[in-house]
């Protein structure tokens, strides 16, 4: 899968799931303080991802994820990681 693709699908997913404006997602911003995100609503994400992408997620592997861009990469190594 493209990046561009697997970013274009978070981005949907993040609209549609937690009513964001897309407006407001940009690569550097904080991804917890962009979307409001508490403990659930990180569950809601992770199970959101994995429905949609078929790879899993751990609390491990959000060490490190600040931003849109940091949650991108994670995805796409993820995908990649998989095939």
């Amino acid at each position: 899968m493209e990046t561009d693709l697997i970013l274009e699908k978070i981005n949907e997913i993040l609209v549609d799931e937690f009513e964001v404006d897309a407006d407001i997602i940009s690569p550097e911003s904080n991804l917890k303080d962009t979307l409001g995100l508490d403990s659930l609503d990180y569950v809601d994400l992770v199970v959101a991802i994995e429905a949609n992408f078929g790879v899993k997620l751990g609390e491990a592997d959000f060490v490190g994820v600040s931003t849109f861009n940091d949650f991108y990469k994670l995805i796409e190594s993820k995908i990649q990681n998989k095939n």
